[in-house]
């Protein structure tokens, strides 16, 4: 991760103490980061013959992808790879992003695809869904207008946070409170602060007052306006105010509070942790936060932990894998329902880039959509804030960013855009449930159609029925589900504007069991239905009969390809030749009212009226019968004829 700031000043500082307890030159560069020597040191072990392990190697590949050596670099991770499982999940998202710089992107994908089996489901969705907007295929939102601010300073200038009607940033700016440290040249991290001036140029900058004097990191400030109080970064001291080091001398960052009065305490403090970039939503009452936790994805991770009035009530909850990586995550900032952050995942644009992902009613997260050329660029863009303009015009908002054309190592850009940023998506999600057992149905596919009926994306369920289908905004689409053996099912759904609020998540869809619908009678499989009877001596329809067909014009949505024969008999009471009339206009009656109903001809074959020649007990002519067991002959049946075809 290039970021020539916070993090890596943070480290070198580190390192400082530890640094004698490495024996190799290549080592001591390379954890010093100072990375071109790093690279010297271990090229002249291996011209030299020493020894140098699959720890060292991938050193020198770190350091050929930090130093822009993508082509050297790609070359030492592919070959460990193959060969060794040594490699961690962040380092083989370096190996990626080396392919896709070394513009062999087709080659990145055909590599993914092998190892898909190692990856995160979510992880492959986003890769494909990221890869085809930045192909140009798909727009990825209304355009940025950034504005470099021509304020920022030689040095480092990060994290941009709102207070009130003034912005905060982080700066390693020389002041007389901070100390110097010889391999970055700069300061510790501090927070100044800044008047926001016409156009978003900042005047007026100077150090933010309302902080505690320590000689070591303070960064990344948010303000919480619920609170009245700023969360920010620093480094752990002890208390005469020196560094505190955990028992293998390391030190890390805390994230800290100021609160009103002014007095100052740990919120998230761990002398083997580090925590980065606070971010506390007033609503929720969650504090937000990236961090590198053994239980994480990759590099640091985005978590999030319960506060009451900022005091932590919970262990720290991972956003999982739709949000976090095999690559570093930093950054959470949460706007309008929308999360924004900074990831340097090999799909996007360069290092650091910029994301944003809707949160889903049910609290899940839809794909983080990459914002695209001109926000992100091939360096690190990092650290984004967004809120509406003030002359109620879209948005305005900040970030870092260390391309090319700054003043100094990081530099803070301003930024106008005419609409929420980000393209735009669908989401469904639900489960394919049983309308028997209301359980998940394993192995349906469910699809997503475009308005000609052309699938779009496509879905298997798993063993709990579960699905979701995230595709970029369309006017209309339709849902389909289907599984052999099982009723389909299919909608459509129309918005007329990208603005307007689709609610697809939960949306639960019932399937049917071809066997649950059907039975056995007098040999032939037919639909299984209550008994109806038309009135005596009449075919008209009423509502006993159309309660029942009413479940017939369901199975065949349900079962589109079904093929039926109506049967209707009647008893023998009455002459033959009048039951076979008066049979056969209840057969058509049934088929009228289906087909005007909506079924369409193909699915009704013939309709047919048998009267009283197939009686199914002894109440023939001349036999006296109770009036039930004439009824028994009474009946309207739906033969499946396709049944097996159906049913392979």
């Amino acid at each position: 991760m290039q970021l020539r700031s916070f993090i890596l000043f943070f480290l070198i500082a580190c390192f400082a103490v530890t640094a004698q307890d490495l024996k190799d030159d290549g080592d001591k560069y390379f954890y010093g980061y100072a990375y071109a020597d790093a690279i010297k040191a271990y090229e002249k072990q291996m011209q030299q013959g020493e020894i140098i392990s699959n720890h060292q190697l991938l050193n020198l590949a770190d350091s050929y992808f930090k130093t822009g050596d993508y082509q050297s670099a790609a070359k030492i991770y592919l070959d460990i790879n193959k060969r060794d499982s040594i490699m961690s999940d962040n380092r083989f998202n370096k190996m990626l992003q080396s392919l896709a710089k070394t513009s062999e992107p087709q080659r990145v994908r055909a590599f993914l695809k092998s190892k898909s089996d190692r990856m995160t489901n979510e992880l492959m969705e986003n890769a494909t869904f990221n890869f085809e907007i930045l192909e140009g295929n798909t727009n990825t939102g209304p355009d940025f207008n950034i504005v470099n601010l021509n304020t920022n300073s030689p040095q480092t200038d990060i994290s941009p946070a709102f207070y009130k009607d003034k912005l905060l940033f982080s700066t390693s700016r020389k002041s007389n409170s901070k100390q110097i440290y010889g391999p970055s040249g700069e300061s510790y991290l501090d927070i100044f602060e800044a008047n926001i001036g016409q156009g978003g140029v900042l005047t007026n900058q100077s150090s933010f007052k309302r902080m505690p004097k320590v000689d070591y990191h303070k960064a990344t400030p948010f303000y919480s306006e619920g609170l009245n109080s700023i969360f920010y970064v620093s480094s752990n001291v002890d208390k005469d105010g020196d560094l505190a080091f955990d028992s293998k001398r390391k030190n890390s960052l805390a994230i800290g509070l100021i609160d009103a009065s002014g007095s100052f305490r740990y919120v998230l403090k761990d002398l083997s942790t580090s925590f980065y970039y606070p971010f506390y939503d007033d609503g929720s009452g969650k504090l937000y936060f990236a961090a590198n936790f053994d239980d994480g994805y990759g590099g640091t991770d985005i978590y999030y932990v319960f506060t009451n009035e900022a005091q932590v009530m919970s262990e720290p909850v991972n956003l999982g894998p739709r949000i976090n990586t095999p690559g570093n995550e930093i950054a959470p900032f949460i706007q309008d329902n929308s999360l924004y952050f900074s990831s340097d995942i090999f799909y996007g644009l360069g290092g650091m880039d910029i994301y944003k992902s809707n949160i889903q009613p049910d609290n899940s997260f839809s794909i983080p959509v990459n914002l695209g050329p001109g926000i992100n660029s091939q360096a690190d863009d990092f650290g984004m804030i967004i809120r509406p303009d003030d002359q109620g015009e879209g948005f305005k908002g900040y970030f870092a960013s260390n391309r090319a054309g700054g003043v100094g190592n990081d530099d803070i850009y301003g930024f106008k855009v005419a609409g929420k940023p980000g393209l735009k998506t669908l989401v469904f999600q639900g489960a394919v449930v049983s309308s028997k057992t209301n359980l998940g149905v394993a192995d349906v596919s469910v699809k997503l159609l475009d308005a000609e009926r052309n699938p779009i994306k496509e879905v298997i369920t798993g063993p709990d029925g579960a699905y979701r289908l995230e595709i970029p905004w369309r006017e209309q689409v339709a849902l389909e589900a289907t599984k052999p053996k099982h009723s389909m099912y299919f909608k459509t759904f129309e918005q007329s504007s990208p603005d307007n609020s689709l609610e697809t998540s939960n949306m639960n869809i019932e399937m049917s069991f071809l066997n649950d619908i059907v039975e056995e009678k007098e040999n032939k499989t037919v639909l299984k239905l209550d008994n109806f009877f038309f009135g005596n001596g009449k075919s008209s329809m009423n509502p006993e009969v159309a309660k029942e067909l009413i479940k017939v014009i369901g199975i065949i949505e349900q079962f589109p390809e079904i093929r039926l024969r109506i049967e209707t008999h009647t008893s023998s009471k009455g002459r033959d030749s009048s039951n076979k009339r008066l049979s056969q206009a209840r057969a058509d009656a049934i088929r009228s009212y289906l087909l005007k109903n909506g079924v369409p001809k193909s699915n009704i074959e013939t309709a047919i009226g048998y009267g009283e020649t197939q009686i199914v007990n002894n109440c023939k002519n001349g036999v006296y019968c109770l009036d039930f067991l004439h009824d028994q002959n009474r009946r309207s049946l739906f033969v499946v004829l396709n049944f097996d075809e159906l049913n392979e």
